[in-house]
């Protein structure tokens, strides 16, 4: 998050990952994560800050919610907090942005490119 404070971007910033390479999901690692889904997969988004220098979170996820509707969630007895949605239906590919608060930056930086949600036939 601190290179994230200083360009105001997330561009090459952040490096997202899922559990589902074996069923494959494709560009592990990068901004541009391909996750394969299908009706009834339970996703579940967590941040990890590789500095612990300034605070990271997500803010919001912005998803065509016929999909899937993510809600926020913390952790019991915490303030951690994670999103979860259920892919309501089958999908092609269906794109996404996160927000994510960053430091004391009043307001959510999003990410500079789309990730996706994609079907297993697409």
């Amino acid at each position: 998050m601190v290179g994230a404070l200083a360009t105001d971007s997330l561009s090459g910033q952040v490096y997202f990952m899922d559990t589902n390479k074996a069923n494959g999901s494709t560009n592990q690692g990068t901004e541009n994560l391909k996750t394969v889904v299908e009706a009834g997969d339970r996703l579940v988004w967590t941040v990890i800050s590789l500095e612990c220098e300034a605070y990271a979170a997500i803010d919001e996820i912005v998803i065509d919610e016929d999909y899937c509707k993510p809600e926020k969630k913390t952790y019991e007895g915490t303030d951690v907090s994670y999103w979860i949605g259920t892919v309501k239906k089958d999908v092609k590919i269906i794109p996404y942005n996160i927000k994510f608060k960053a430091g004391t930056r009043a307001e959510p930086i999003t990410t500079a490119s789309s990730l996706y949600l994609v079907g297993k036939d697409a």
